[in-house]
């Protein structure tokens, strides 16, 4: 069984037992997150689509850590006026597990 569920704007393949990198989210490893935005979900028999969501479909994780994505580098430079600059940035994603997911 899996679905697709949007977070924060991003849509994930939601299975039980995977760990999904989703964006920066402000809470302690461990505490629990309960998702209702659930735009697909499927089984082995049916497969139940939302229009935008699936009514009473949730999917439940827990928050496992925190991890850095790759180095963006961002060069600046305007030409005859003496200006660059090297600016570099990392983004810090949250890494949660999802624990089940519930259809009501």
């Amino acid at each position: 069984m899996y679905a697709l569920v949007e977070i924060k704007g991003h849509q994930f393949k939601a299975e039980k037992g995977t760990v999904l990198q989703i964006d920066r989210v402000a809470a302690e490893n461990g505490s629990a997150l309960e998702f209702d935005t659930v735009l697909l979900i499927s089984d082995d028999k049916e497969v139940k689509i939302g229009a935008p969501f699936v009514k009473g479909a949730k999917v439940k994780a827990t928050i496992s850590g925190t991890a850095r994505g790759e180095k963006v580098i961002s060069y600046k430079y305007k030409r005859r006026k003496s200006y660059h600059r090297t600016v570099g940035s990392r983004q810090m994603y949250t890494l949660i597990k999802v624990e089940d997911i519930v259809l009501a």
